[in-house]
C-alpha cells in the first residue's frame, strides 16, 4: 500500500504542515503502508527542507525505515517502511 501527501494547498502553513505530515506517517504506520510519497513541490526548496527536517526528528525517524529523495522530480520525497508484524513497528531487513 502507497499513500501519498501533496503539500502545495497548505505551503505557507507550518502548523498545518506538521499536523498533515504527523497524520499521513501514523497513518502509514497504522495501515502497515510500505510508503508515503510526499510532494512538497519545486517552488525554492524551503518547504522541501521543512519536511526533510520534520522526517529527521528522533520520535519521527524511529517509525520508518529510509526517505529516498525522488532523482526525476526533485519536488518528490518517498518515505519506506519496513512494518514487523508481531509488534506492529517497523523491522529490520527481510
Amino acid at each position: 500500500m502507497k499513500l501519498k501527501l501533496d503539500l502545495h494547498d497548505i505551503f505557507n502553513r507550518g502548523q498545518e504542515i506538521d499536523r498533515a505530515l504527523r497524520g499521513i506517517i501514523d497513518e502509514a504506520v497504522q495501515k502497515k503502508a510500505s510508503m508515503v510519497e510526499i510532494i512538497p513541490g519545486k517552488g525554492s526548496g524551503a518547504l522541501k527542507k521543512k519536511v526533510l527536517r520534520f522526517l529527521d526528528q528522533k520520535e519521527i525517524k524511529q517509525l520508518y525505515h529510509r526517505v529516498e529523495k525522488d532523482g526525476d522530480n526533485w519536488g518528490r520525497l518517498f518515505v519506506h517502511f519496513r512494518h514487523n508484524e508481531s509488534t506492529g513497528r517497523r523491522g529490520r531487513g527481510r
